[in-house]
């Protein structure tokens, strides 16, 4: 049932091999990427391709709305493993607009269990609902929460004690937030890049010696 794609992976590693010589055993032998993609699971955001990266140039995390939650273990080890292990420069949380998660948090309908996850969007929205308010169109509604989400995500990841701890060494690191439309295939940043703790408000700043425990 799977011959087309084991097909076309073969194809494309010999096309990959062709154009670069020895790329796979290169590949093999190390991962030193500079960039974390925070990004949707959404089929349509495939990370390497809409940057033009080739395997090895971004470690990536996916799930639903591109959430940061400091009850998620499998992000955070993603992120630790990336800033405390591969050193990356920069981590970029990109959304999409028209996402399905904030979409289906912004109306009332029982979900099951992935309502729980987008409670956390559910909260956004709620936050920022005099904003939401003054669009009049439901799908700038639904993209304004898009980019609402985009910017939060980026505070959470700053919020966190592993991306503190990386800039209290001195490691160079910032944090942006991005946002990419299905429709024409391009990004837009949202022009939020935050690069030491001193940009973050003084309540989610740790404090040294807490940071040593």
């Amino acid at each position: 049932m799977l011959t087309d794609l084991l097909g076309n992976n073969r194809d494309w590693a010999a096309r990959i091999e062709r154009e670069q010589p020895g790329f796979f055993k290169q590949l093999a032998a190390q991962q030193s990427p500079e960039y974390l993609w925070i990004g949707c699971s959404d089929s349509r955001v495939p990370a390497n391709e809409i940057v033009g990266m080739l395997p090895g140039e971004l470690f990536v995390h996916r799930n639903v709305a591109n959430l940061v939650l400091h009850t998620d273990l499998n992000c955070l080890s993603v992120i630790q493993f990336a800033v405390q292990i591969l050193k990356v420069k920069h981590i970029i949380v990109c959304g999409h607009y028209g996402c399905g998660g904030v979409r289906a948090a912004l109306s009332n309908q029982d979900y099951g269990l992935i309502g729980n996850w987008l409670r956390h969007i559910k909260d956004i929205g709620f936050h920022c609902r005099e904003i939401l308010d003054a669009e009049p169109d439901e799908e700038r509604r639904i993209n304004r929460l898009c980019e609402l989400n985009v910017l939060q995500q980026v505070e959470n990841v700053c919020h966190t004690s592993i991306v503190q701890k990386a800039w209290r060494r001195g490691q160079p690191l910032a944090v942006h937030g991005w946002i990419y439309s299905i429709e024409d295939g391009l990004i837009k940043d949202l022009k939020v890049d935050i690069d030491c703790v001193a940009n973050m408000p003084a309540i989610y700043s740790l404090q040294r010696e807490a940071l040593s425990i």
